[in-house]
């Protein structure tokens, strides 16, 4: 087949069934390590040039139609994974569930991404990035005193959707190889949000840890982690937690022999140290702070906008954001391996004769394939 890939997880098939969100992004993460992932379509549901869906080998097909769904079948015959998105019970209405699939592979791995899981009272219910964290006491703890505020969509989505959903399945394929048994994944993002929360929660049982918003040493009310606005309304991130940075920020800052800053951990004087900082960062502009404290130990770093993270030397050095032709974005692959290095993002759909190669090596017949590569 013309579309290869390089990665440890180079010669791993999966076949993506459907979803939004989570579990694309989840399946891009084994297509980026090398996974070679055939993503069936609705017509209209073109993946176009979002990001997340890189790195596939689209067909479209509809599993409500016979000849399509025995071609749908086929694939899942020669894969190693199964990924699908809907609310529970829809796959198996449309005749692509766990069960009928695994009488055709006893050793696919089969993945499933939800918010609620498959199970449960509110597993019917339709929900968000922003419900499932709200359910699970993540929402409660990030924002201001006066109101949560989302973290965007990553936590329950990304973090505890589809990153979980791909740990699931790479730990699914270590043991289908070993005994050629299959298995169901059920990756739910109310369970990975939870787990993400594992640290805090035990802050919370040992009592060093409000149950209440910018009260916390994380979450916004210590001076020496949080965010301070520049000059120029730009902005600072401080996380200077381990003493000695404390003293180099301090240092930096000009508040060394502050008084008011000799107590690090003493909450009662946390208010006042950080409108004190507030006062000394908004003196000058973020660039001037960037200086100041660039290479230093003080854990301060500049807050940058999306437009402007690629230029960073770091992360230019690394690579870690690639603007493409187009001007799109696309973060590399990660994390990334000294043996089996994968490749360089790509936003380039395969040409039809590579997906006519990926629907023959599943046994598709020519005729069949090159129709379905052309549609």
């Amino acid at each position: 087949m013309g579309f290869t890939k390089s990665g440890p997880l180079a010669g791993i098939r999966v076949l993506e069934l459907g979803g939004i969100g989570p579990g694309p992004f989840g399946c891009m993460m084994l297509a980026d390590l090398g996974a070679t992932v055939i993503q069936v379509q609705r017509k209209g549901q073109a993946a176009g040039r979002q990001v997340i869906s890189r790195g596939r080998i689209p067909v479209l097909l509809n599993p409500k139609d016979p000849e399509d769904l025995k071609v749908i079948l086929q694939l899942a015959a020669s894969c190693d994974v199964a990924v699908e998105g809907f609310r529970p019970g829809v796959a198996e209405r449309l005749g692509v569930g766990p069960e009928q699939l695994h009488e055709v592979n006893p050793a696919l791995v089969y993945g499933r991404m939800t918010g609620w899981g498959q199970d449960g009272p509110w597993a019917q219910v339709p929900g968000h990035d922003i419900n499932y964290l709200g359910l699970t006491g993540a929402l409660h703890a990030i924002g201001t005193k006066e109101d949560p505020v989302p973290p965007l969509n990553l936590v329950a989505d990304f973090g505890g959707g589809g990153m979980l959903l791909a740990y699931g399945i790479v730990s699914a394929l270590v043991h289908a190889k070993m005994t050629g048994e299959g298995q169901v994944v059920d990756a739910a993002m109310v369970d990975g949000v939870s787990a993400l929360m594992s640290m805090i929660h035990g802050f919370h049982g040992t009592g060093i840890w409000k149950d209440e918003r910018a009260s916390n040493m994380l979450d916004g009310a210590a001076p020496f982690y949080r965010t301070y606005r520049c000059a120029d309304g730009r902005h600072m991130a401080v996380g200077c937690i381990e003493p000695q940075f404390y003293a180099e920020w301090l240092r930096i800052l000009g508040l060394k022999d502050d008084p008011l800053f000799a107590k690090q951990h003493d909450r009662s004087q946390w208010p006042a140290q950080s409108a004190r900082a507030a006062e000394v960062f908004a003196e000058q502009p973020r660039q001037h702070w960037e200086q100041q404290f660039d290479g230093t130990d003080a854990c301060t770093t500049p807050v940058l906008s999306m437009t402007e993270a690629p230029q960073h030397p770091h992360l230019a050095d690394r690579s870690t954001l690639h603007t493409m032709d187009d001007g799109m974005v696309h973060p590399h692959p990660a994390p990334r391996f000294d043996r089996t290095p994968t490749d360089d993002p790509t936003d380039a759909r395969p040409a039809a004769d590579d997906i006519a190669a990926a629907l023959r090596e599943a046994g598709v017949d020519d005729e069949m394939a090159d129709a379905i590569a052309k549609r």
